[in-house]
């Protein structure tokens, strides 16, 4: 086994989370007259925390003056609605319990509120043992903060420890917390976006990433 510790993002890694993400902030653009957003853009729009997401999605973005209307919209209704289409990934069940049987740590480090992420957590990944979401306390990807304290939690060193993710914001959120970044090829960007960004250890299944990380 390569790693005593894995850490995951949450959308786009573990989750297809995109639809639900897509159809809160159409929610909130539609009540104000602003057009609605596809799912490619959302794709686009999504990694950096909800906030960025809504102002990149509005026309004008934060500068907008009805920006916090909207985003005090978008908030309650993904919420409330954070669990209407998402799921697993196919396959990622089986990896996470590949990892927990060889007794491999797993977290969860994500930019999503806390408190969505903790649900979503507890109803799709109980085994999960942490989740440090989007939250004043810490510091959101790509600051390493997050990845650094879930690793604390863990008792495990960096040295031992590896990030995946599927976005450039994942890729620089293990460079900037001195942790391998293993790239997945299923969620928010393709391949061609990962190089540009300077990813290069790539897996386009939650099988092949397992037989990786357990090898």
């Amino acid at each position: 086994m390569k790693y005593k510790a894995v850490i995951f993002d949450l959308d786009g890694t573990l989750l297809n989370t995109i639809e639900d993400l897509k159809n809160a902030t159409n929610h909130a653009l539609t009540a104000f007259g602003y057009p609605a957003r596809t799912t490619e853009e959302m794709k686009h729009f999504a990694g950096r925390g909800v906030r960025y997401m809504v102002a990149k999605a509005l026309p004008g973005g934060e500068d907008n003056p009805q920006f916090e209307d909207v985003f005090n919209c978008f908030r309650p209704y993904y919420e409330a609605h954070c669990m209407d289409l998402t799921a697993p990934y196919p396959g990622i069940g089986d990896l996470l319990a590949r990892l927990r049987q060889a007794g491999c740590k797993t977290a969860v480090v994500t930019n999503k509120i806390q408190s969505a992420a903790d649900e979503l957590i507890h109803d799709l990944f109980p085994d999960i043992p942490l989740v440090v979401g989007d939250s004043p306390a810490v510091k959101r990807k790509p600051a390493p903060d997050g990845v650094w304290l879930a690793l604390e939690k863990l008792g495990v060193d960096r040295a031992e420890a590896a990030y995946v993710g599927d976005s450039n914001i994942d890729y620089e959120t293990a460079k900037n917390a001195a942790l391998p970044c293993l790239s997945v090829l299923w969620g928010f960007r393709t391949r061609e976006e990962l190089v540009a960004c300077g990813a290069d250890t790539f897996f386009e299944t939650p099988e092949a990433l397992a037989d990786y990380l357990l090898a």
